[in-house]
C-alpha cells in the first residue's frame, strides 16, 4: 500500500505564498492592485496551518475594474 507524505505546515504556507504572488502578478498585468493582498495570519498559526489568501480592501473604483476584468473572462 502506497503512502503519501503529509503536507507540512511550511509547505502549505509556501504554496499559499506562491498562490498570493501568482494572483498579484495576474492582477498587476491587468492594471489592478489590491494593496492588502496577503496571507491571513490566523490561518497560518497553530498546530495545523490551513493558509488563506486575504484579498483585502480596495476602493470602489478598483472593485469595479476587477469586476470588469472578471466579466471579460466569463464570456
Amino acid at each position: 500500500m502506497a503512502t503519501t507524505e503529509p503536507i507540512r505546515p511550511t509547505n502549505t504556507i509556501k504554496i499559499a505564498e506562491e498562490a498570493r504572488d501568482e494572483l498579484r502578478t495576474a492582477l498587476t498585468a491587468v492594471g489592478i492592485k489590491l494593496p492588502t493582498l496577503s496571507l491571513d495570519a490566523p490561518s497560518i498559526t497553530g498546530d495545523i496551518a490551513r493558509p488563506l489568501v486575504t484579498l483585502g480592501r480596495c476602493t470602489p473604483e478598483v472593485a469595479r475594474r476587477l469586476a470588469a476584468v472578471l466579466r471579460t473572462c466569463s464570456t
